[in-house]
């Protein structure tokens, strides 16, 4: 059983480190072509159908209690919604390499967040860890050969909004009720989401494209989206708050970076310099550090 629990948590970071960090191509893509809480909105509406259907293949139960349900719901927001929604759009005026470094900044707003909220001491290798993430994030954000695009202000804005929305739900999520089975927990807050999302769309009177009339690339990132950064990332994502410290969760945000400047690179022809390289060694020398905290052994047979 603890074998297995370990191979869950392995697969499970393997997929907010790799397939979180491939969503800033997939988004900049898809917002080029597509409103910004359209896409989100017809995203999360897709990956809950999905995501409800396993649960109904699984045999899973869907009672739900009030609280978990607003839980839920708050967790959709934060996360999902205000989060997702907003960096999608932030992404209009952002390129995904830069996006992915303002992400970078979450692990430190949910130390803050925990340190202040829960009077929640930081450990000094948590410390150091943070301390190598910033370097890492001052050595990127740095180079002369970064530019940004017009508009590039308020977009940075919206993603920073976005992150400290994502941190703050961290911090909850980890703490607060849920229903016990993490598919059914991530279907509930999809389905919120789609919502939320798609009634801000058409409030603020965003282009509905067909899909049929959208270009491959748009159909192919939106399909990556739903099955590798909804589906898979982000029923990772709340088994692993469940689990492991939430700060080592958070450290996706120092892997990430690195993921998306090599498919930004890769596929939108973005340029890697070596201060790119030698910050993301800077960056996974933190993320060693703060993995490096002790957690009691916590016996999870039952």
């Amino acid at each position: 059983m603890v074998k297995r629990n370990l191979l869950l948590i392995i697969l499970a970071f393997f997929s907010i480190y790799v397939f979180w960090g491939s969503t800033y191509l997939w988004n900049k893509i898809a917002v080029t072509q597509l409103a910004p809480f359209y896409i989100s909105g017809i995203r999360m509406s897709i990956a809950a159908f999905l995501v409800f259907g396993i649960t109904k293949i699984l045999g899973l139960s869907l009672a739900i209690t009030k609280r978990q349900f607003i839980n839920c719901f708050i967790a959709g927001f934060l996360f999902l919604a205000f989060g997702n929604g907003m960096f999608v759009w932030a992404l209009k005026y952002i390129d995904s390499g830069f996006g992915s470094l303002i992400s970078s900044l979450n692990p430190l707003f949910v130390v803050v967040i925990l340190a202040v909220m829960h009077k929640r001491r930081m450990k000094p290798l948590t410390i150091v860890g943070i301390l190598f993430g910033i370097a890492g994030m001052v050595l990127l954000i740095s180079q002369k050969e970064l530019r940004l695009e017009t508009g590039s202000g308020i977009g940075i804005l919206m993603a920073l909004s976005a992150v400290v929305a994502w941190s703050i739900g961290s911090v909850f999520v980890a703490k607060a009720d849920f229903p016990k089975n993490h598919f059914v927990s991530t279907a509930y807050q999809m389905a919120i989401a789609s919502v939320l999302l798609i009634a801000t769309s058409l409030i603020l009177g965003e282009e509905w494209i067909s899909p049929k009339n959208w270009e491959l690339d748009v159909s192919i990132s939106l399909l990556c989206l739903v099955l590798f950064g909804s589906i898979a990332a982000f029923t990772s994502f709340n088994y692993l708050l469940k689990v492991v410290d939430t700060e080592k969760v958070t450290t996706s945000a120092y892997i990430n970076p690195i993921v998306a400047l090599l498919l930004g690179w890769y596929f939108l022809d973005e340029t890697i310099t070596g201060q790119s390289m030698l910050a993301a060694g800077i960056l996974l020398i933190g993320v060693y550090f703060i993995n490096s905290r002790k957690r009691p052994v916590v016996n999870n047979d039952d």
